[in-house]
């Protein structure tokens, strides 16, 4: 069984970490969700969110965006969770590396060459050297040390700075130490959403000698400096073409058969340069192979993919059966790759 190959130490120190932080309120809301959805007793759904949590590792959200209460039971299992990921995680990402994807800082130097973008680092003598950047670079992206979905990025402009010294002294003030060049992205991606750099995420894991793909999935912003889901952002799955699979969705609820600001029809669109990015991330994956199971962030230019970030606590992006039309996931390309 998965619980076991993949460790049955961690699962259930999973579910005590679940339980002990368990929002019950969260939970029933939840269900009431799936209930007007579904058209299914809410005492039920809670019932069987609780039995699928605890002993199929099914989070609470992956219950309700992966239509859980329409499959049947041998189509739950095809589907990818954040327990089983987090499992993954850690089992083959090793703990002595994990730091490198973690921390900012510590990432922009190791990847540095597959960035292909200019960087900098701020500190207490350099804001001639920001000024310098920003004449070159009149658009940029700051980032501080550690934070997920977004909440570590902010973008500025030139026209941001009235006093090139205050400016830098805020920066440092607030943590933001690492600058980076404004990725200027692909035609095709900014006919999505034009304000954000949209970017793909792309599971893979590294035997030690060949890089698989396990999923991808593109995401899309909303104008933002981010295309996460906290600033408005949404994904759909992509197929092995790049291929989008349908009409995008997020974890609120929603779903976009076009983009809201630009009126792109999502189910049309096709990543440019795929073959290139996943050569990227073959060799992305070779940096750091004591870290075998990243999320990779990939932003597509005119010029080729670049490197946004690698997360080594990957999350999950799944199909979602009523949007997509689909009703199997992709845990067994996952189980044949890893062979849990």
């Amino acid at each position: 069984m998965a619980s076991r190959s993949l460790g049955l130490r961690s699962h259930v120190n999973y579910l005590v970490y679940r339980v002990r932080n368990l929002n019950a309120g969260s939970v029933v809301e939840r269900a009431r969700e799936v209930s007007r959805q579904f058209g299914k007793p809410v005492a039920m759904v809670v019932a069987d969110m609780y039995w699928q949590a605890a002993f199929h590792k099914v989070g609470f959200q992956d219950y309700v965006d992966y239509d859980f209460a329409m499959l049947t039971r041998a189509e739950r299992k095809t589907f990818m969770t954040h327990p089983i990921s987090n499992a993954i995680s850690q089992k083959y990402d090793h703990p002595d590396y994990r730091h490198l994807f973690h921390d900012k800082f510590a990432f922009v130097r190791e990847f540095s060459d597959l960035l292909g973008r200019d960087w900098m680092m701020l500190d207490a003598g350099n804001a001639d050297e920001l000024a310098a950047f920003m004449a070159t670079h009149p658009t940029i992206i700051t980032k501080r040390q550690t934070g997920q979905a977004g909440s570590a990025i902010t973008r500025y402009t030139i026209d941001d700075v009235d006093d090139a010294a205050a400016f830098h002294r805020g920066l440092l003030e607030r943590g933001e130490l690492l600058i980076e060049e404004n990725i200027v992205q692909h035609p095709d991606l900014a006919a999505v959403c034009p304000g954000t750099v949209n970017s793909t995420r792309i599971a893979a894991f590294f035997d030690g000698e060949k890089t698989h793909i396990l999923a991808m999935a593109q995401k899309f912003g909303r104008g933002q400096a981010a295309d996460q889901m906290d600033f408005g952002g949404f994904y759909t799955m992509l197929d092995e073409h790049g291929k989008a699979m349908g009409d995008g969705y997020d974890s609120h609820g929603h779903v976009w058969e076009r983009h809201p600001d630009t009126g792109f029809p999502i189910a049309e669109f096709r990543l440019p340069m795929l073959e290139e990015a996943l050569d990227l991330i073959d060799r992305a994956a070779r940096v750091v192979p004591q870290v075998q199971y990243v999320g990779w962030d990939v932003a597509i230019t005119e010029k080729g993919p670049v490197l946004i970030e690698g997360n080594w606590g990957t999350g999950v992006y799944e199909i979602k059966p009523s949007v997509l039309g689909r009703r199997t996931g992709h845990r067994p390309r996952y189980r044949e790759v890893i062979g849990f």
